[in-house]
């Protein structure tokens, strides 16, 4: 017997639309649970949104460039109705009998409320979240030792959970799969790119000083001291970490975690197993690069982990993907004497930034980089004898282009389906995501889930925040993760950096602001180090003043934008701003005098002088 099942977009985090880039089915196809349906792209990351159900498409709803939120229709299924023998009623909560009796922490049930969560929380998603069955412990896992928390992964948000767990009083175990803590972002992301992208400002420094009447020589290119002062970088910050666990008592023990229950983590390595009894779960995985479907394995095609070990530097390079991440490799490669192209599905780069931020960026790139499409797709990449052939489809793109090397750069997905998390009855997303409430407790009150794992935007500086909410809140503490702004930052050249409200946010939800850009063209600062392209915009509510959102291009925008986002959290308007003495001459001078544009009190620029009603 079938039935007509509606798919429905799942919650997505903090965006109020997604925009679909590739839609994979048509009416008519039978599709199997967990196939990609189509793809979306949000600020960071491009999304697969999978089948939950196999069955046939009898319709579909949605076609490429238009925008979806959060319980918009993809799909019509129809698909094979379950057997009444196979429903099971939501009974009971999770055993708590291998615990440790004398810990002084009462563990917590999913049962002790017809509420998803415990009283007092609220959920943050859209879609409220199911009770969920909590399935009894495995008997074979009697646990090898017992813990107050179990933090699963080590990444800037996972080792911050831990720290602050321990610094309460828990006793805390870590577990991370690799060798060294710090996970993605000081291992094989965050860190490393930035040791590269200093790299690649010095370059570019010294090419830029020509014009100023020193020349220096042909830079020769040693790659293996490069890597090895990117390696240096690296490991320090990890060995750093090690300390700092070691000096808390934080248990780290290396290998790969599986939940086999609510309360029971398994962690296997090199064959060989050990069980965790735990009281309080915090989920700190990660995500992973997202991949194009069908592409061949060939080393020339790279991921970012792969763009960072810097085998060698490409005469021709590809990369697909103009988000953050591709641009910051490119940005890299470029300095260091590639031939860059990027391809982007979009009309624009940097999607969830406002656009005039991007153009110095784009300008800048257009000058630098052999060839940059936006509206383009790659349809095909073939792996030939001397090169990596890629065939493209798009209004200006070529039709096809030969690469040494391909950076696949389409964003990240999350590694929420990985983990066994339905064993701890966790709830899981179609797209991987774990659903939390402003606590990061799951549906299962006593695990709690932080960074890439549970929504966007997949940030580092994100996930530390989160990380220290739930371990404050499994400590007792009053605490909850409503940041009233996350900043972002493109560590490209020029930087572009942005936090709150954007313009064209403001201008989809119909709120009236007051908007200030000062150009860096009137900064002695910017001129001084002859890069004046950049600037300078606030935005505030035009009814009362406050600082909604900013955004600034330019150099060293990635380290100014935190006085906006201070300036937000603070409720801060244009005059306190404007008061706020900046010293000169710098960059951050332009923060002042943007505000000073609203408040009417600017010199450094003029202005014609408002009309009064």
């Amino acid at each position: 017997m079938s039935a007509l099942t509606d798919v429905l977009l799942p919650d997505i985090g903090d965006f109020a639309d997604v925009e679909v880039i590739e839609v994979m089915v048509n009416v008519g196809a039978a599709v199997d649970e967990d196939d990609v349906l189509l793809v979306i792209e949000s600020d960071k990351a491009s999304i697969d949104v999978p089948s939950p159900h196999a069955g046939v498409v009898t319709e579909v709803a949605v076609a490429v460039g238009e925008r979806i939120s959060t319980g918009s229709l993809l799909v019509k299924l129809s698909v094979d109705a379950p057997e009444q023998a196979d429903i099971e009623p939501a009974t009971g909560g999770p055993s708590d009998s291998s615990v440790d009796p004398n810990s002084p922490h009462e563990p917590e049930t999913a049962a002790t409320s017809s509420s998803p969560f415990p009283s007092g929380t609220v959920s943050s998603g859209v879609a409220p979240l199911s009770a969920t069955r909590t399935p009894a412990a495995s008997p074979e896992d009697s646990a090898d030792f017992t813990a107050d928390v179990v933090v699963l992964g080590s990444g800037p948000g996972g080792y911050t959970a831990a720290f602050r767990a321990a610094d309460l009083g828990l006793n805390t175990v870590l577990v991370e799969r690799h060798s060294s803590l710090g996970g993605v972002c000081l291992n094989v992301g965050c860190i490393p790119s930035k040791a590269y992208l200093h790299t690649a400002e010095v370059l570019e420094d010294a090419r830029a000083i020509e014009a100023h009447g020193i020349t220096f020589g042909a830079p020769s290119i040693d790659l293996g001291k490069l890597r090895g002062f990117k390696e240096a970088v690296v490991e320090r910050l990890t060995n750093g970490l090690a300390s700092l666990a070691k000096q808390r008592k934080v248990r780290v023990i290396q290998g790969e975690g599986t939940f086999t229950g609510p309360n029971h983590l398994r962690v296997v390595r090199d064959g060989e197993h050990e069980v965790i009894a735990f009281r309080h779960a915090i989920v700190a995985a990660g995500s992973e690069p997202t991949t194009i479907p069908g592409t061949p394995e060939d080393p020339r095609i790279i991921d970012s982990t792969g763009a960072l070990e810097l085998s060698d530097i490409p005469e021709r390079m590809l990369v697909i993907g103009g988000g953050i991440i591709g641009l910051e490799m490119a940005t890299v490669y470029a300095a260091l004497g590639s031939r860059i192209t990027v391809v982007e599905l979009l009309d624009t780069l940097m999607p969830g930034c406002d656009r005039d931020l991007v153009q110095p960026l784009r300008t800048r790139l257009d000058a630098r980089f052999e060839g940059l499409f936006l509206g383009t797709k790659v349809t095909a990449l073939k792996a030939q004898k001397r090169r990596v052939k890629a065939e493209f489809e798009g209004e200006s793109a070529p039709a096809s282009g030969l690469y040494d090397k391909v950076l696949i750069a389409i964003g990240r997905r999350p590694n929420g389906g990985t983990l066994g998390l339905e064993t701890a009855g966790v709830n899981v997303d179609e797209q991987g995501f774990v659903p939390v409430d402003d606590q990061q407790r799951t549906n299962i009150p006593h695990i709690f889930a932080i960074g890439d794992i549970c929504g966007q935007p997949m940030l580092a500086h994100k996930a530390t925040h989160e990380g220290k909410v739930a371990a404050e809140v499994i400590a007792g503490l009053k605490s909850r993760f409503a940041p009233l702004g996350i900043p972002s930052v493109a560590y490209t050249d020029p930087e572009v950096a942005w936090v709150g409200l954007t313009e064209e946010e403001a201008k989809a939800q119909g709120i009236e602001v007051d908007k200030a850009v000062f150009p860096w063209a009137a900064n002695g600062r910017a001129l001084g180090m002859d890069r004046s392209e950049g600037f300078t915009k606030l935005l505030f509510d035009k009814a009362h003043g406050r600082v909604l959102g900013a955004g600034i291009v330019g150099r060293h925008a990635g380290d100014l934008i935190s006085e906006a986002a201070l300036a937000l959290e603070l409720g801060a308007d244009a005059e306190d701003l404007g008061l706020t003495i900046h010293p000169h001459p710098t960059l951050s001078e332009t923060i002042n005098f943007a505000a000073e544009m609203v408040t009417g009190s600017i010199t450094d620029l003029y202005l014609p002088r408002r009309k009064s009603n």
